[in-house]
């Protein structure tokens, strides 16, 4: 039977909307995962993980907002399909996973 676990997270950057939104698929790019679309006028970009021995990769619905002229919050919807047995090999890789693209966020943004 295959389910799909799921993880959100929105966080706040203080830089300005430009800078945020062009540096989200160079962090997807920079941790080897792909960009399966980008919708410039809904400013989401969908990307997709690498799965990795018993898992498989997640889908990260990314979407990103300008609050003010130096602020933009980016949030961050993952899902990971599983089934009964992948399911004993995943230790939070869903969150693990929207963590590291924002460490890797942070880093592009630097």
């Amino acid at each position: 039977m295959a389910y799909v676990r799921k993880d959100q997270e929105t966080i706040d950057f203080p830089y300005e909307f430009t800078k945020v939104w062009s540096a989200i698929p160079k962090a997807l790019e920079s941790l080897g995962w792909s960009v399966e679309s980008v919708d410039e006028s809904a400013h989401r970009v969908k990307g997709k993980t690498k799965g990795r021995f018993m898992g498989y990769g997640s889908i990260l619905l990314i979407e990103a907002t300008p609050i003010d002229k130096g602020k933009t919050r980016v949030s961050v919807a993952a899902e990971t399909p599983v089934t009964t047995i992948t399911s004993l090999a995943d230790f939070g890789d869903t969150r693990k996973r929207v963590e590291i693209f924002f460490l890797e966020l942070r880093e592009q943004l630097q």
